[in-house]
């Protein structure tokens, strides 16, 4: 073979050589930038917002009566008639019951016909003094029968305003033959019945509970005391009740104990509602909260987002890049799936869902199947 073929079938294997590590290496240069952002996190983002967040104190309460009255009588007697029936609501004065006042009625006639005789019998003795002063001035009697005349009405006076005061008595003890509400409310189960024997010292007839307004009373923890106190130095802080079939009412602070327990760490509190859909009864459950403070311009953020590591809290924050970086947190408080929390600013971006593969310097890129308005609930305001 000749040189110049030889040389140029060199020269062409050399030529084809290059271009095929060429080639490989495009192709390899090509395919890193890819594997770089298929190397990437998928996660889930939000920002970090600036707001007032109130925090709530939740507590298991019961319903209490706000007045409770058990009925008694003032003396023994029989029940003669039973006016209300069971479970009917009263009003202040209203009659209950009516016992048998046959011997009241009686000592009261009596009480007035002695006053009626003494009232005689001093109307008789002022005229009779009149006329002894008549007599002593025109110089017929002495002045030791003014006197005794003067005396007997005295007496007399003194007998008018004694029988005035039997009179009354005995109108008062006639007037416990007739048992009247005290208060306004809801009556019980009635234990009496017509032709029963009740005295003081007996069970009670019957009881009145007042149902509108009503209370619920409940605990919390006595570390929320102090701004409960600081945030309604007027005892009026708003409280919401919870029913079972997840109404809501609002009420407020009425009552804070004198003394904390010891044993729980509790202090018990008590809030008035007011109950004229008798939606509220005496001795039931639910479920109250109670704003005991309000955080002004706190950063917050979802409290998902927040890590507990081996020694503090945090957040994986998005920066430039699409690098997250670790930043140490300190939670103020975590509310309704909100977290208040020092060591990060407001409008910054942090990772919510995919951290747990996240490592310093990883990079990151949203999740494209999250909802557009996923994002905008992750952060709002509690109602």
């Amino acid at each position: 073979m000749r040189p110049s073929v030889k040389l140029s079938i060199i020269v062409a294997g050399i030529c084809v050589l290059a271009l095929v590590i060429w080639y490989g290496w495009a192709s390899k240069k090509a395919a890193r930038q890819p594997s770089r952002e298929h190397a990437a996190q998928a996660v889930q983002t939000t920002l970090s917002k600036q707001q007032s967040m109130p925090i709530m104190v939740s507590a298991n309460g019961y319903v209490t009566a706000l007045n409770t009255v058990d009925v008694r009588p003032q003396i023994q007697s029989i029940v003669r008639t039973i006016h209300v029936r069971e479970g009917q609501n009263v009003q202040t004065g209203d009659l209950l019951f009516t016992l048998d006042d046959r011997s009241a009625i009686s000592a009261v006639a009596k009480a007035q016909a002695q006053l009626a005789s003494n009232r005689s019998d001093l109307k008789e003795a002022e005229n009779n003094l009149r006329r002894n002063q008549d007599l002593f001035a025109q110089k017929f009697v002495s002045q030791s029968v003014v006197d005794t005349a003067r005396v007997k009405v005295d007496t007399l006076q003194s007998a008018v305003l004694a029988a005035e005061a039997e009179l009354q008595s005995n109108k008062v003890s006639l007037s416990y033959n007739m048992i009247r509400a005290s208060i306004s409310g809801r009556i019980g189960a009635i234990s009496v019945y017509p032709g029963s024997l009740v005295q003081p010292a007996g069970s009670a007839m019957v009881n009145i509970s007042q149902i509108n307004p009503i209370a619920v009373t409940f605990s919390v923890p006595e570390r929320e005391l102090p701004f409960i106190v600081a945030s309604y130095p007027n005892l009026n802080a708003p409280v919401t009740a919870t029913l079972p079939d997840k109404t809501s009412l609002q009420g407020k602070l009425v009552f804070i104990d004198n003394t904390a327990d010891v044993q729980s760490g509790t202090i018990k509190m008590k809030a008035q509602f007011p109950n004229a859909n008798r939606q509220l009864w005496p001795g039931t459950y639910l479920n109250v909260t109670l704003v005991s403070r309000q955080l002004n311009d706190a950063v917050v953020v979802p409290a998902q987002s927040v890590v507990t590591g081996p020694v503090d809290k945090f957040i994986y924050v998005v920066e430039a890049g699409h690098i997250v970086q670790p930043h140490q947190v300190e939670v103020l408080a975590t509310q309704q799936g909100l977290a208040a929390v020092t060591g990060l600013k407001a409008g910054v971006a942090v990772v919510i869902e995919g951290m747990q593969n996240l490592r310093p310097g990883s990079i990151v890129k949203e999740d494209t199947q999250l909802k557009e308005a996923d994002l905008h609930k992750q952060v709002k305001a509690p109602v």
